[in-house]
């Protein structure tokens, strides 16, 4: 009896990180900053976390200026950012507003810039990106899916 209660606890645990993960899955994919030449790419790892970066091309040359990740830690979904040249190179981690339901509003209040990530997606190939600081001031840019090959 105990072994199936520990089963069940087991499926129950995964389901749920299934569950909080299919909410930001729409991510998957390489993304196009629209009007710039900057990219961001995440993908799917062991079905338990994203992992992306974002990058841009100088001299044909692709150069990655942030490694990301999403993940489930604790019951709460972490974004986590590393950008070599800011914050002494380390990763800095926002968590999940589950009380938003209309977009990804990751946060980091004690954090100088940004205090909040937002992704909002529009439609199945169009995602809106908000960053801010303080007082809400910051910035949002369009970002379109791009097709693979």
């Amino acid at each position: 009896m105990k072994t199936l209660t520990y089963i069940c606890i087991l499926c129950l645990l995964l389901a749920c990180s299934e569950n909080k993960l299919s909410r930001i899955d729409f991510l998957i994919g390489t993304w196009k900053m629209e009007g710039k030449e900057q990219y961001e790419n995440w993908e799917l790892s062991n079905n338990k976390e994203l992992n992306g970066y974002s990058y841009k091309f100088k001299d044909s040359q692709k150069i990655i200026t942030e490694t990301l990740s999403i993940k489930i830690l604790e019951n709460t979904v972490i974004f986590e950012a590393t950008v070599p040249d800011q914050n002494e190179g380390k990763t800095i981690p926002f968590t999940l507003n589950n009380e938003i339901k209309d977009y990804l509003s990751f946060e980091n209040i004690d954090h100088d810039f940004p205090k909040k990530i937002q992704y909002k997606r529009i439609n199945e190939n169009e995602i809106e990106v908000t960053v801010l600081g303080d007082e809400g001031k910051g910035f949002s840019y369009k970002q379109i899916k791009q097709k693979t090959k």
